[in-house]
This record gives structure tokens, C-alpha cells and sequence, in this order.
């Protein structure tokens, strides 16, 4: 497979970005809004009808993407939508400010990235394209003043996992790409940290 882009998901890019999430988009519905919308707000909308959380999640995604803030970068191969990654600023995913097993030690330190989810048709899986998404994402942070990217990967003790459970990566994934990986001192979970930038 050849990948020849991966672009900012951009609000022109909004209809590439619901055609690749297909009507149930992406991991049951979830947009890739967990880490984005409030526990409380996102609880909500599991209680309701599958179509009814499909379509309260595809509307804070498309919401925020056509507003103007990038929430995460697209994979193209060709002119087709194959792969997502979710990058941006930490402070622009609420829910981990909140969790008690994800929230950042240090909440001032400045210009911290985070990435929380990768996602990628099941016909796209272990191909390496989740690698080439990450080497995308620390370029898209740097570039867009980053310091520091995060990450929650999952540690799977070298073998493998339903891609369900790994949707954060996983912890070889993100020291193979140079990240330092520790453990949250709270809840011990991964922590995975590149330095992007000197200070």
C-alpha cells in the first residue's frame, strides 16, 4: 500500500472524513469524541439508540471540524480516505483533564499535544500504516507549536490485541518511534512522551 498523504482534516475535507468513519462511525458510533466531550455528555449519548449516539457524536466531530480547529490528521492512498489519527492540543480533549487515570501531573506545563485514537478500516490493519499516521502526527504537532506530544498507549507485552482495545496504540509502537514511556504515577497507566522541541 501506498500512502501518498496525510492531510490536517480540514472542514473541506469533512465529507472525506465521514466517508472514511462510514455510517457507524468509527469503534460503535463514537466519532472519535470520547476524549472530547465531557464523561457526563458522552454517557448521554450511549444511552441512547445506536443511530441516535451516532448522530450526537458525528455532530460535536463535525462541529468542531468545520469550526475551524483540526482534530486530528486523514491517510489518503490515491484520492481515498484510509486511515485517522486524532492529534491536537491536550487542552482540546476535556476528558483528559477529568480522568483520574489519565490527567495530566503537571496541567500548566505549556504546549503539550496529546493523540488519543487512531482508526483504521479493518481491510487497512497491520499493514504499518498506524506508524506512518504517528510519524504524521509528531510532524502536524511540531509544525503547529508543539513541545511535547503524549500519549496512552496500551501495553500489550509484545503480542497482539483486538483493535478495539488498542485504539490508543500500543506501547512498542510508540517506543519504536523514539517516545519515552512511563507510567501515570496515579493510576499506572502507559504514558508515552517525545520531546518535539527544546525549551
Amino acid at each position: 500500500m501506498t500512502i501518498v498523504a496525510i492531510e490536517p482534516a480540514t472542514p473541506e475535507r469533512w465529507a472525506d472524513l465521514e466517508r472514511l468513519f462510514g455510517p457507524t462511525g468509527a469503534y460503535g458510533h463514537c466519532w472519535c469524541v470520547y476524549f472530547r466531550r465531557r464523561a457526563k455528555d458522552f454517557t448521554a449519548s450511549v444511552s441512547c439508540s445506536p443511530d441516535e449516539r451516532g448522530d450526537s457524536n458525528r455532530e460535536e466531530l463535525r462541529r468542531v471540524t468545520l469550526g475551524g480547529k483540526v482534530p486530528g490528521l486523514i491517510a489518503y492512498e490515491g484520492n481515498e480516505p484510509c486511515g485517522w489519527v486524532s492529534v491536537a492540543p491536550r487542552e482540546d480533549f476535556i476528558r483528559l483533564s477529568r480522568s483520574r487515570s489519565l490527567r495530566p501531573t503537571d496541567p500548566a506545563e505549556p504546549d503539550v499535544w496529546s493523540l488519543v485514537c487512531f482508526w483504521l478500516p479493518p481491510r487497512r490493519r497491520r499493514k504499518g500504516m498506524g506508524s506512518q499516521l504517528l510519524d504524521g502526527a509528531i510532524e502536524h504537532a511540531r509544525a503547529n507549536g508543539g513541545r511535547v506530544l503524549e500519549a496512552y498507549p496500551v501495553d500489550t507485552a509484545g503480542g497482539r490485541a483486538p483493535s478495539a482495545e488498542v485504539y490508543t496504540g500500543t506501547v512498542r509502537m510508540f517506543r519504536k518511534a523514539g517516545f519515552a514511556c512511563t507510567t501515570h504515577p496515579d493510576s499506572g497507566r502507559p504514558i508515552a512522551r517525545l520531546t518535539l522541541k527544546a525549551d
